[in-house]
């Protein structure tokens, strides 16, 4: 069971609607279970719910194989945390889903690393949904003195 979550604070129909007509038209057969916030499309083809309490939607992660969501660094942190293969379509500001496009910079980042794959487009979804079936994702390794080194320069700039 794949889970596809659109995050908390916007819906995401656009991403919803591309993975239940992949499902109705057979592109996708994968079961898929969603949580698909409060936007305007209802699914027809898949399990669905608006939202989630925590321990819930914690219990959907750990049971899937594999997590479908939009580019957000919450959900990418929880792949990181839960060690699941991701696939993410990027909100994108030509469709009105966000004031700007740095999901699909955030995506690009991430799948560069080799953490993620990326659906930039609705049509890319089923290819990539196959992808994520053996998808292994780098770890992503922590550098905490990069960063540290990186906020000392930046604070010792300001003086």
């Amino acid at each position: 069971m794949m889970f596809l979550t659109v995050g908390t604070l916007f819906s995401f129909d656009r991403l919803v609607q591309a993975i239940d007509q992949g499902i109705a038209d057979g592109t996708i057969r994968e079961e898929i279970i969603a949580q698909i916030g409060e936007g305007g499309y209802q699914p027809r083809n898949m399990e669905f719910v608006a939202f989630l309490e925590k321990a819930a939607f914690d219990e959907k992660v750990k049971q899937s194989s594999g997590l479908i969501s939009h580019a957000g660094m919450g959900s990418i942190e929880m792949s990181f945390q839960y060690r699941k293969p991701l696939l993410v379509m990027p909100r994108k500001k030509k469709y009105r889903e966000h004031v700007n496009d740095h999901q699909v910079d955030t995506a690009e980042k991430f799948e560069q690393l080799g953490h993620i794959l990326v659906a930039y487009e609705s049509d890319d979804l089923p290819m990539k949904l196959n992808e994520l079936k053996s998808f292994i994702p780098k770890p992503r390794i922590n550098q905490i003195s990069e960063v540290v080194r990186y906020l000392s320069e930046y604070i010792q700039s300001l003086k």
